[in-house]
C-alpha cells in the first residue's frame, strides 16, 4: 500500500479539528497529511505504523505525530469491540505564523520538533489525558481552543514518552521510493510467519539483493532483517498477552524458528524475558 495524501476537513473559521469516532475496525489506510495529529485510542487493538517504527497498541495509546508523517493503525487478533479513538489535528501556525517562537510556547516549540519521529506517551500518563480530552470535544470553541492548548503543554513538558520512528520520513518526497517501502511493508505483514529470503523481498521490489539491502537501510535506518525481526517480536507480544499459548508456540508462530533466537531477540528488543514480559501485562490489567 503506497502512503496515500489525506485531506483534512475543518470547519471553516475553525483554528482545528478534534473528533471522536467508531468502527468496527480500523481501516484508515497508510496515509500522510500536512498537519499535526493527536489520537488516543479508546478501544481496539493490532499494530500501529508510524513511518519507519511499528509496534503493538491497545486501548490508552496516545501518539503525537508531525506534519507528512505516514501512519495508520490496523486492527489485528480478536477483538472485544469496536474500535475508538479521540484524533485531533492542527496545523503549524494554529495561533498565529509566530507563536511558536514566543518564550510562553518555548515547550510546545520544543515537543513539535520532535513529532516528525513520532511520539509516544505512556499509558499512566495517557489515561490522565483521556477526560480532559473527552471533556475538550464538548466545549464551546474558545474554551475548547485553550483546553487543547493547555493539553499541548502538558503533553510537552512531561518526560513519559518515547519516539516511535528512528529517521524522519516525510511522505512528500520521493513517492517511488516509498511505494517500495509500503510493497515491504504488506509483504512482511502477510509473510512475517513463513522462512523469508532476501531474494524473495528483493524481487517483490524489482531490485537486486545488494541494491535492495542499501536501500531499505538508507530509507529505514536499519538492515532488513532488523525491521523482519523487530516485526516478529511484536507479533510474538501480541499472543503473549491475548493468548495463553506457551512461549515456545508462540515463537513459532511469529515466523522464529528456533527458541535461543527468539530468547535473544526478545531480550534485546524487550530489555526482558517473554514470560516476564507476560506477567508484568497481567499485573497491570489488575491495577
Amino acid at each position: 500500500m503506497k502512503a496515500q495524501y489525506e485531506r483534512i476537513e475543518r470547519r471553516e473559521f475553525q483554528s482545528f479539528g478534534a473528533y471522536a469516532y467508531e468502527k468496527s475496525e480500523f481501516d484508515t489506510p497508510w496515509h500522510y497529511h500536512p498537519e499535526f495529529e493527536l489520537t488516543y485510542i479508546l478501544s481496539g487493538r493490532g499494530i500501529r505504523y508510524v513511518g519507519n517504527g511499528f509496534e503493538y497498541f491497545e486501548e490508552n495509546d496516545l501518539v503525537l505525530l508531525g506534519p507528512n508523517l505516514p501512519h495508520c493503525w490496523r486492527n489485528t487478533g480478536v477483538q472485544k469491540g469496536n474500535s475508538s479513538a479521540i484524533v485531533v489535528h492542527w496545523e503549524e501556525n494554529l495561533l498565529g505564523n509566530d507563536w511558536l517562537n514566543k518564550r510562553e510556547f518555548y515547550s510546545i516549540a520544543q515537543l513539535l520538533s520532535k513529532a516528525q519521529h513520532g511520539i509516544k506517551y505512556s499509558a499512566t500518563f495517557s489515561m490522565l489525558m483521556k477526560e480532559k480530552l473527552l471533556t475538550m470535544l464538548n466545549l464551546p470553541s474558545f474554551e475548547r481552543l485553550m483546553s487543547f492548548v493547555t493539553m499541548l503543554n502538558e503533553i510537552a513538558i512531561t518526560d513519559d514518552r518515547q519516539l516511535l520512528s528512528a529517521t524522519i520520513v516525510d511522505a512528500t518526497l520521493r513517492n517511488y521510493d516509498h511505494l517500495r517501502i509500503t510493497t515491504v511493508h504488506q509483504f512482511v505483514r502477510n509473510r512475517y510467519q513463513e522462512k523469508v529470503t532476501l531474494a524473495q523481498i528483493a524481487s517483490e521490489v524489482h531490485m537486486s539483493e545488494e541494491a535492495f539491502s542499501r536501500f531499505f537501510s538508507k530509507m529505514m535506518n536499519k538492515p532488513f532483517f532488523t525491521f523482519l525481526n523487530e516485526y516478529r517480536i511484536n507479533a510474538a507480544c501480541q499472543l503473549l498477552i491475548e493468548t495463553d499459548r506457551p512461549v515456545s508456540d508462540v515463537a513459532m508462530a511469529s515466523g522464529f524458528e528456533t527458541l535461543p533466537f527468539f530468547f535473544r531477540q526478545f531480550a534485546k528488543l524487550k530489555k526482558l524475558s517473554p514470560k516476564k514480559y507476560r506477567d508484568n501485562f497481567r499485573q497491570l490489567k489488575k491495577q
